[in-house]
């Protein structure tokens, strides 16, 4: 049975689903998955072992060129691809619009949460088979209900497993314990102060820790700059592809980011990941694993750096008391 999944975007939705992956592999060996993503996120579906074939969509781009033919010839060929993929379900994980517009094109049955589920309720009018999943849950407890609902099977929910390992790489330069520091987010009320970031750089550095951070963006740049400059230890990593940044970050000791997809990454990987989120709710979207915590920043209150790396090696102390 060939079954597509289509969860477009975000990088922290996409790593959301794979614990529904890991689900479905176990109560249904006879299944195979492919997926239809953003194409920035194609890198993060890879991750996956149990993904087949990736088919990208390019959503954001085509929305700036809706009268280019190029765009209508990408998304028609997109269309032709999916129908020859013949799948015999295709699971919409978004519960969006576009992403039932984008599972509608493999002319097979759809699979999606039910309207009072689904993000947009316009949504369902495109599904062959429609569930409700509380919306008030979590979005990867939602995600994983959905796919035994549509897949026939009943998720054990006292478990989480993403089923995801780091890529191959290493950080040259580097002996001993590390801190990756993922400042960078999308918005600017998810942003913790400069100044925050390098007082942390320095607790750690009086721990024994080595602080790494990236970027991706100038003004992210500007950021990661400034925490090296400060804090002369910090090893900086030029913007890379996100293979690269993903091996360095699956071999850190230890991950304090903000609301970001490469948090989630790092939570998913089963890394002490502290998050820090200033303006989102986290109890909802916020990372998930046995050694992620999140810290949230009271209305006009702040998350500082002290309390972020006593939570931080409060999870270093549980890993380190996890049995091998």
């Amino acid at each position: 049975m060939k079954v597509l999944i289509v969860k477009t975007s975000s990088m922290g939705d996409v790593i959301h689903t794979f614990p529904a992956v890991e689900d479905a592999r176990r109560h249904r060996p006879d299944l195979t998955f492919d997926w239809c993503v953003e194409e920035a996120f194609a890198g993060v579906v890879a991750l996956h072992p149990a993904i087949d074939k990736i088919h990208t969509v390019a959503i954001r781009r085509w929305r700036k060129a809706l009268l280019d033919g190029a765009t209508w010839r990408e998304a028609a060929a997109l269309r032709r691809t999916l129908r020859n993929c013949r799948y015999d379900l295709v699971i919409d994980a978004q519960g969006l619009l576009k992403s039932a517009l984008v599972a509608r094109q493999a002319g097979s049955p759809i699979a999606g949460f039910d309207r009072s589920s689904a993000r947009e309720p316009s949504a369902t009018l495109f599904y062959d088979a429609t569930y409700a999943v509380p919306r008030d849950l979590h979005a990867i407890e939602r995600t994983r209900r959905l796919f035994g609902l549509a897949l026939a099977y009943q998720p054990d929910l006292s478990t989480l497993d993403s089923g995801i390992v780091p890529p191959a790489g290493t950080l040259a330069g580097t002996s001993g314990k590390t801190a990756f520091l993922l400042h960078g987010t999308s918005r600017e009320d998810k942003k913790w102060p400069a100044e925050d970031w390098i007082g942390t750089a320095r607790l750690l550095i009086e721990r024994g820790m080595t602080p790494v951070t990236t970027w991706s963006n100038e003004r992210e740049k500007t950021v990661a700059e400034a925490i090296a400059g400060a804090v002369p230890s910090t090893i900086v990593v030029p913007k890379s592809p996100l293979s690269e940044i993903a091996a360095i970050l699956g071999r850190s000791t230890l991950v304090i980011g903000a609301d970001t997809g490469l948090t989630h990454l790092a939570s998913a990987f089963g890394l002490p990941t502290v998050a820090i989120f200033l303006a989102t709710e986290p109890g909802l979207t916020g990372p998930r694993g046995r050694y992620a915590s999140t810290l949230l920043a009271s209305h006009g209150g702040r998350v500082v750096p002290v309390e972020v790396v006593a939570e931080a090696e409060k999870l270093l102390a549980l890993k380190l008391q996890a049995p091998a």
